[in-house]
């Protein structure tokens, strides 16, 4: 699950949590969906040459309102004034993360130098919510699903040669936004995976996880702001609901794995104490409730015809170690669904 931070007292936190089991969502007005829209546009303001194939840049975005980091991984010929155009992959972190992590945790490097393939890892903030800040009502920023799928997406394909065949694949909270992003702008992606990523935000036990995670997690950050509160702002939860909104992945593959049983499994040896202390926490309840969750939206997407693979692993806790074995284990199919083709 996404692990963000707020700065409510205990005692609003409660306050907001049993509100949210008792208020029905005709308590408050159904909020409009918060699209993506145009805006004013993005800039590139740095970039910086990480190795022979890797670019890191500085975005400044006006859905976010500051700057944002990118990192880029550049397919083997690729030129910012080629003529031809590379099928793009985006991978999106967890939270309490940021845009380096797919590459400091996982060898996605050297998989993607095997393919024609581009590799966008954008930052999304310490709280990795991939979305429009709801603000209660106010709308406004940080708008970070516009910032991904308008302002950044049309930057990778007007300055860096990035094409239209689309993949999206994410972790815990970017999990999620692989799968939102994709139901809400269909058509946009090709394939969508998510690796423990929560699926039914919008359940009142998943929302109260999210605050509740949200609160912990100590940065700062009002977690209502986000979604809204749970029983008033419910419409709002389910606009941004995979679950609910998964009409919308019809035309694209999607994959979903996670735990289901949240005990110890067997990648869990040998962690250190930090790690350990911080994968049975998350591990534990969450990855129990975000499994049921995804069991959930495979059952509904085949009901819609959609197509969906999974891998529901049972015992194991929500650590890099399984997402790198389901990221090796996913990656020809994805590739195959974008048209990337193999060359190393």
């Amino acid at each position: 699950m996404t692990r963000l931070g707020g700065t409510m007292t205990s005692r609003r936190l409660v306050i907001v949590l049993a509100a949210g089991c008792a208020v029905s969502a005709a308590a408050g007005t159904a909020p409009a969906l918060a699209g993506t829209g145009a805006g004013p546009a993005a800039r590139v303001v740095a970039e910086r040459r990480i190795d022979a194939r890797t670019l890191d840049l500085t975005v400044s975005s006006p859905a976010v309102g500051q700057r944002v980091k990118v990192r880029l991984i550049t397919p083997r010929g690729w030129s910012r004034t080629a003529k031809r155009t590379w099928p793009v992959l985006y991978a999106l972190h967890g939270g309490r993360d940021g845009y380096q992590s797919w590459t400091r945790s996982t060898d996605i490097e050297r998989l993607a130098a095997r393919y024609d393939v581009m590799v966008v890892m954008p930052d999304a903030g310490y709280n990795a919510s991939y979305t429009n800040w709801f603000n209660y009502g106010r709308r406004g920023k940080p708008r970070w699903e516009t910032f991904h799928t308008g302002e950044l997406r049309r930057l990778v394909e007007s300055r860096y040669r990035g094409g239209t065949r689309r993949a999206v694949m994410g972790l815990s909270s970017g999990g999620y936004g692989a799968l939102s992003y994709s139901a809400r702008n269909p058509g946009m992606f090709r394939y969508a995976a998510s690796f423990s990523g929560p699926a039914r935000i919008s359940q009142r036990r998943m929302q109260t996880s999210a605050l509740a995670t949200v609160f912990a997690s100590g940065n700062g950050v009002d977690p209502l702001r986000i979604w809204g509160v749970p029983g008033v702002h419910d419409a709002n939860w389910r606009a941004h609901d995979p679950y609910e909104r998964a009409a919308g992945l019809r035309g694209t593959r999607v994959h979903l794995s996670s735990g289901t049983t949240g005990k110890r499994g067997p990648l869990d040896r040998d962690l250190t104490p930090e790690q350990e202390l911080v994968s049975r926490f998350v591990g534990g309840d969450q990855e129990r409730l975000i499994g049921r969750s995804n069991m959930d939206l495979a059952r509904r997407l085949r009901s819609l015809g959609v197509r969906v693979t999974t891998h529901f692993y049972g015992d194991g806790w929500h650590q890099w170690r399984y997402w790198q074995r389901e990221m090796h284990s996913i990656w020809p199919a994805m590739m195959s669904a974008i048209g990337a083709r193999r060359t190393g």
